[in-house]
């Protein structure tokens, strides 16, 4: 058993309530979409966000706009247990939304990994986690949804309707559309607990076959994967029960990623499984010192979080204080990104990272596309199983390399290998190349007709060029 703070509990955690009557939350949210096209409407420079936080990992240049503030599109309109389906505005942070589902015995049936994330956010950008072997990539979630455009204009996207192009054509677009500010979503039944198992190999030949026998067991609720060094990883898999002999708190005191090293076997509560990486940023809080137990305590529970680092972070950016290690004779570049790589070439890349890149640990999390139409923005053969590598550290060596050099042989061995890239950090491709990897056809059907006068920027524009 891990050496993790001991909850020791039967209790169940979730409880299921009443579906709220929608009628008065929607009609406050028809209220805020009346008020948001009018400002819109008024924008005299292209609209540009205003938001509490954001998970994106690339500054973009100053530029003349409109601040529109869509801070109160965070409700969750309605939750329907029954028909599986969740109602909620796009600003909704995830932590927020997993609390009201659950409140109704449900949770998002895929949960991204860090709480501050928005529902819309992942709509627009590619949201995973450890469902995502079954069920898809956050959008593949999606039933519909509202976008409104840089002029004001609302429209309905689903699969089979005149905005269909858009309800595929959306994700992975990152802004460059519109917003969305109203989602239909599935949700998945859950029980008050999680049993995890973590099976240790000191092999990539064995573990990437282990990694993908999890995902065709039908017991599994729950797959992911860890790398710690070349000779040890751990295949982790989640299945809901319906009682714990203990649970264990990640939440304070005790990191989860150190206890999959440390135990076999342990069990959380539904909620802190669904939290488990937020309270370390993963294993980014390190960089921060927030691993050092007197500083945790001083920090304290409720400021441990991946908001609290993001924040962190954008105040270390805009004083540039990783300009230290230039001084100190270092170059610096981070490297954070996830990758898409096919199953069958995943050994093949974790090799060449090791090599290449080095940076450790490393996330792994199975997915697959489940709709046969595709997404052309971030397109992946249906039913076909991928392993996102997850990696998230600066890079720094004395000897002198272009700007983005290792992100670049990134981009290259993933092209090379089939594999997909998110863009919700730093790019490098040249234009050409970018628009190879992403449906410029599709692309630009869909912004002449949702943003014919270009007030957004264009998706190379705002991903690479960080206009």
């Amino acid at each position: 058993m891990a050496t993790a703070e001991i909850r020791r509990t039967v209790e169940p955690t979730t409880s299921r309530a009443p579906s709220a009557a929608p009628s008065a939350a929607r009609a406050e949210h028809e209220a805020r979409r009346a008020a948001l096209v009018e400002q819109l409407r008024r924008a005299d420079a292209p609209p540009r966000l205003e938001k509490e936080i954001s998970n994106l990992f690339r500054e973009r240049a100053p530029a003349p706009a409109t601040r529109i503030d869509t801070r109160a599109f965070r409700h969750v309109l309605a939750v329907d247990p029954e028909a599986g389906t969740v109602e909620v505005e796009g600003m909704c942070p995830y932590g927020e939304l997993v609390d009201a589902t659950l409140a109704h015995g449900v949770m998002p049936a895929v949960v991204p990994e860090l709480m501050g994330i928005t529902i819309g956010g992942a709509l627009a950008g590619v949201g995973i986690e450890s469902t995502s072997f079954r069920h898809g990539l956050v959008h593949e979630t999606v039933l519909e949804f509202d976008m409104v455009t840089a002029k004001g204009e609302v429209v309905t996207a689903r699969p089979d309707n005149e905005h269909a192009e858009l309800f595929f054509g959306f994700p992975n677009s990152y802004g460059t559309l519109g917003y969305a500010i109203r989602i239909l979503a599935k949700t998945i039944p859950v029980k008050p607990f999680v049993r995890l198992e973590h099976r240790k190999f000191c092999d990539p030949e064995a573990y990437y076959p282990a990694l993908a026998a999890a995902c065709e067991d039908p017991s599994a609720d729950f797959v992911e994967g860890e790398i710690f060094a070349r000779d040890r990883m751990v295949v982790s898999i989640g299945r809901f029960v319906d009682h714990a002999p203990w649970t264990s708190d990640y939440t304070f005191e005790k990191i989860y990623y150190k206890s999959i090293l440390e135990c076999d076997e342990d069990y959380l509560t539904v909620r802190d499984y669904i939290r488990r990486w937020d309270t370390d940023w993963f294993w980014c809080s390190k960089n921060l010192g927030m691993e050092i137990p007197l500083v945790r305590r001083l920090v304290g529970r409720e400021r441990l979080n991946s908001r609290t680092y993001t924040r962190i972070m954008r105040w270390a950016n805009r004083w540039k204080l990783g300009k230290v290690y230039d001084l100190l004779g270092y170059r610096s570049e981070a490297v954070i990104q996830d990758v898409g790589i096919p199953l069958a070439k995943a050994a093949e890349f974790l090799a060449w990272f090791h090599d290449t890149i080095g940076i450790l640990p490393i996330w792994n999390c199975p997915f697959r596309a489940i709709h046969p139409h595709g997404f052309p923005l971030f397109r992946t053969p249906p039913g076909a199983l991928y392993v996102n590598f997850g990696f998230w550290h600066p890079i720094r060596r004395r000897e002198a390399k272009p700007d983005g050099w290792y992100n670049r042989q990134i981009e290259k061995k993933v092209a090379e290998l089939g594999g997909v890239k998110s863009l919700y950090s730093d790019s490098y491709y040249p234009e050409d190349e970018f628009w190879q990897r992403y449906d410029r056809e599709v692309y630009d059907r869909l912004k002449r007709r949702y943003d014919p006068e270009g007030r957004l920027r264009g998706l190379y524009e705002k991903c690479v060029l960080k206009r």
